[in-house]
């Protein structure tokens, strides 16, 4: 067996795997945020709303994470458009990260939020705090904080998952590749940049992730826990 690798392509088309990246990025910062938000307010609505819109949002939830995040960006993306509402492949691909990532982060929430002990929001309804600010000021954030790993190892799960949005032409980094290689014959080279591309970007997540820990929650980053 004899293979000669040969990288002389990344001299004319680096600019394409740097733009892929950045549009990868962009996809999934934008998911993360929308998703995060989505996936909290479920959790709330789950743990403290009324029954129905408990089961409502449980089935949500089950639909999503029994179902591959392929088959969803192709009801979002084809499903859409036979509607008469043509969205662009991004729009398609952003929609359908959402509405995945939302039902995870609605699980892993909800978990944070039911491990609050419930003497913890008694002693807040005592000293006369509404609801919403017994939810906002006492249950999120150490709930947030309890779960804060199993988020961020989800946020970065969805960024390498985003390569699936490439079979409906949206340009991230794995069409971009699928591309090139088509282009210059060399899929071995190309997909083992585009493997460090990816593993970089986990790495960068990771880091994001860390630094936001350790400005969010303090006492985690005194006791020298995990984030």
């Amino acid at each position: 067996m004899s293979y000669e690798f040969d990288f002389a392509f990344l001299a004319d088309r680096w600019p394409d795997f740097l733009a892929g990246a950045w549009l990868t990025i962009q996809l999934t910062v934008v998911a993360i945020t929308l998703g995060f938000a989505l996936g909290t307010t479920c959790a709330v609505l789950r743990v403290y709303g009324h029954p129905l819109v408990a089961r409502l949002v449980g089935a949500y939830v089950e639909i999503i994470r029994n179902t591959p995040l392929l088959v969803q960006i192709f009801i979002v993306y084809f499903g859409i458009a036979t509607l008469g509402l043509k969205l662009s492949a991004e729009m398609s691909a952003i929609i359908a990260l959402v509405i995945n990532v939302g039902a995870y982060t609605t699980e892993i929430m909800r978990a944070g939020i039911e491990s609050i002990p419930r003497t913890q929001v008694e002693a807040a309804d005592c000293l006369g705090l509404k609801r919403l600010q017994v939810i906002l000021h006492i249950v999120l954030l150490p709930a947030m904080e309890r779960v804060y790993p199993a988020l961020s190892s989800q946020f970065v799960l969805l960024m390498l998952a985003s390569s699936i949005t490439s079979q409906i032409s949206a340009e991230e980094l794995t069409a971009v590749a699928n591309l090139i290689q088509s282009d210059t014959y060399r899929s071995f080279e190309v997909y083992i940049v585009v493997a460090i591309v990816y593993l970089a970007l986990s790495f960068l997540y990771r880091f994001g992730f860390w630094v936001i820990g350790a400005f969010l929650f303090v006492r985690r980053r005194r006791l020298g826990t995990a984030l």
